[in-house]
C-alpha cells in the first residue's frame, strides 16, 4: 500500500517502511527506515525484516495439496501468511529448506494431503530426505468448489487445519497397476484421443521420471515415426 505523509494508516497495515526524514512524522509501532540512495539490496533487505517483523510469532504449519503441480498454504496459528504452487512434487524438498532457511528460529510441520497416492509418496519422500516433520491428511472435503481462487490452494489450507498422522518413513513409489491405467487413461484424455502411452511411460510418468507431456510426445513420434524425403519441405516437383 502507497501513503503520503498525514493519511491514516489502515489497522491491517504491519510495517511501515519510509524514509528517514519522514520517519518522524508516522505514528506507528513498527516503522522502518528505508535506504534512501537508490540500493535495491538494502530496500530488498528491509522489505524482508518487514515481512518477518509483521508475521505473528509461532511455529508454522504448511499444507500441501498433492498433485502434479502441489498447492501450498503457509500457517502461523490461524493467520495464513502465504500460498502458492510448487513446479513438482519433488520441488516440496527445496521449498522447505527456503522455509527453513527464512524461519530459523520456528519449527515447520508439514501436512500432506493423502490424496494422489504416487504424487503425495514423491512429495512426502521429498520432505523426509530434507529432514522435515511431515503428516499425512485425509483430503476427503478439502477441495471446494465454486471459488475463484484456486482450488489447489484452497484445498492446502484446509489440509493444514486437519490432524494428520506422522510419517517417518519413506513411502513407496512403485505404482499399482490401476494407477498406471488412469494415467494411460489420462494420457488419451489429454491428448484428445490421438494416443494412449504404454504402461512403462505412465509408470515413469508416476514416478516422476518424465512428464505426462514428455510421455503423450514420445507416444505421437512413435505413432507417426520418421518423415520420408518425400513428405519433407525440400521435395523437388516432378
Amino acid at each position: 500500500m502507497s501513503l503520503l505523509p498525514g493519511q491514516r494508516i489502515p489497522d491491517r497495515v504491519a510495517v511501515v517502511l519510509t524514509s528517514s526524514e519522514e520517519a518522524r512524522e508516522i505514528s506507528h509501532p513498527h516503522v522502518l527506515v528505508v535506504a534512501e540512495d537508490g540500493d535495491r539490496r538494502a530496500l530488498g533487505a528491509a522489505v524482508e525484516h518487514a515481512l518477518e517483523v509483521g508475521r505473528p510469532e509461532g511455529d508454522l504449519v504448511v499444507g500441501i495439496d498433492s498433485g502434479p503441480r502441489p498447492g501450498y498454504a503457509i500457517f502461523v496459528g490461524d493467520t495464513c501468511i502465504g500460498e502458492g504452487i510448487l513446479d513438482s512434487p519433488e520441488a516440496a524438498g527445496a521449498f522447505s529448506s527456503h522455509l527453513r532457511h527464512r524461519f530459523a528460529s520456528r519449527h515447520v510441520l508439514f501436512r500432506v494431503g493423502a490424496g494422489d497416492p504416487p504424487r503425495r509418496n514423491r512429495i512426502v519422500n521429498s520432505l523426509l530426505a530434507h529432514h522435515r516433520s511431515v503428516e499425512l491428511v485425509d483430503e476427503q472435503g478439502t477441495t471446494p468448489r465454486g471459488h475463484r481462487r484456486p482450488r489447489d490452494a484452497l484445498a492446502a489450507r484446509s489440509i493444514a487445519r486437519g490432524v494428520g498422522r506422522s510419517v517417518r518413513d519413506r513411502l513407496p513409489t512403485n505404482p499399482t497397476p490401476g494407477e498406471i491405467s488412469n494415467t494411460q487413461r489420462l494420457s488419451r484424455e489429454g491428448s484428445g484421443g490421438l494416443v494412449t502411452i504404454s504402461r512403462s511411460s505412465a509408470h515413469r510418468v508416476l514416478r516422476g521420471e518424465i512428464s505426462m507431456a514428455e510421455a503423450v510426445a514420445d507416444a505421437l513420434s512413435s505413432r507417426n515415426g520418421p518423415r520420408s524425403r518425400a513428405d519433407g519441405p525440400d521435395r523437388e516437383p516432378l
